[in-house]
């Protein structure tokens, strides 16, 4: 599929100065953190190409991570951005909704849950990018009306006495290797001088709310296309269509009062702390020939999302969170760290990924001969 048109921040990079090689691999419609489909085959991970890359935006950070490109572009509905950013060893940032407007979306005033973004091998590089991202346009109304020269500007910042909240769990079993790397973060904060508090916000609603607005955006994304080719498109498709199609008007009415309580709650949270700190992912790079974890830690995963809950439960609110490089578990396996910030504080976001990034140097370790 070649485009017709550039999409609006594609057009923004042109504009720029940036030279476009191309598109790279994704998962089928962007489904799923595994990024294999049935024209090109999986992706692999550099650090290990028995591994997953992750996604969607897989291709992309493997390019990164082996110095293929400088920068990549990407979006972020279930964790697109920052799976694949902590599964490479690279940084990927979901920026809040609005902030890199979307002009062709068909939902103009329901937006939000899908956001594009940046990725990059650093986080000055990843702010660069979103300098040219971002910026509002009229014709999107939820586009957020800042100047995005901010993001050209120097990250450097103290980070004395910032109250963080350092995430538990939020109810959700991880790998052990991924938790202990997480723990181990802990430190590196109190390095920087802030003053770290295991807290967490109140995550009711929000698996519900991600999941059922999923179901519904995809249904109206993919129905029409489903019905002249059923035979073409994978059951991640179908499922969503078909529970797309059971949801009724009431129900989505008090789904969107429940995502706004549950909004609310987030903020009034981040009234005290100025970030929230957790895993990217509940589990380190999987097996490439498995389409997605069945079991963490005892617990069985559902469905082909179940696994991603710790970046989409950040999804469901909207807030700007950023995937950095933290470390590698036994194998040599990249593990990230999530930054999540206050709503529309997505320089803030940055700042805190480039104190995170300064103290660790965890994102210079690049894969070796690959092949």
């Amino acid at each position: 599929n070649v485009p017709q048109q550039d999409s609006l921040f594609v057009e923004r990079q042109r504009k720029a100065g940036v030279i476009i090689m191309g598109k790279s691999n994704v998962p089928e419609f962007g489904m799923g953190s595994q990024t294999f489909n049935a024209v090109f085959g999986p992706s692999f991970n550099p650090y290990d190409i028995t591994k997953t890359c992750g996604g969607s935006t897989g291709g992309g950070a493997i390019a990164l991570a082996c110095g293929m490109a400088p920068l990549v572009d990407g979006s972020d509905m279930a964790g697109s951005l920052r799976n694949p950013g902590s599964f490479n060893n690279v940084v990927g940032l979901r920026p809040s909704p609005g902030r890199v407007p979307s002009v062709t979306g068909k939902f103009a005033w329901s937006g939000g849950l899908s956001t594009s973004g940046p990725m990059a091998r650093t986080v000055s590089d990843c702010a660069l990018l979103l300098s040219i991202q971002a910026g509002p346009d009229s014709r999107s109304p939820l586009s957020i009306m800042e100047s995005p020269e901010q993001f050209a500007k120097p990250l450097d910042r103290s980070m004395k006495g910032v109250k963080v909240a350092f995430v538990k769990d939020i109810g959700l079993p991880f790998e052990k290797e991924v938790k202990d790397s997480f723990e181990a973060q802990g430190k590196v904060f109190e390095s920087l001088g802030c003053i770290v508090e295991e807290a967490e916000p109140d995550m009711t609603d929000a698996n519900e709310c991600f999941v059922g607005f999923r179901h519904w955006q995809y249904e109206n994304q993919y129905g029409d296309t489903l019905e002249a080719n059923s035979d073409k498109m994978n059951d991640y498709v179908k499922w969503h269509v078909a529970e797309g199609r059971k949801l009724t008007g009431p129900y989505m009415s008090r789904l969107e009062a429940k995502r706004s309580a549950l909004f609310r709650r987030m903020q009034v949270f981040l009234e005290k702390y100025e970030f929230i700190i957790m895993p990217v992912s509940q589990v380190l790079p999987f097996d490439v020939r498995t389409p997605y974890p069945t079991e963490i830690a005892g617990v069985k995963m559902l469905t082909y999302l179940d696994w991603m809950r710790s970046a989409y439960y950040i999804s469901a609110v909207g807030n700007p969170a950023m995937s950095v490089p933290a470390g590698f578990s036994k194998g040599g396996l990249p593990i990230g760290i999530q930054i999540v910030g206050r709503y529309n504080f997505d320089f803030s976001v940055l700042q805190m990924g480039f104190a995170f990034e300064q103290a660790t140097k965890v994102g210079e370790k690049r894969p070796g001969v690959v092949g």
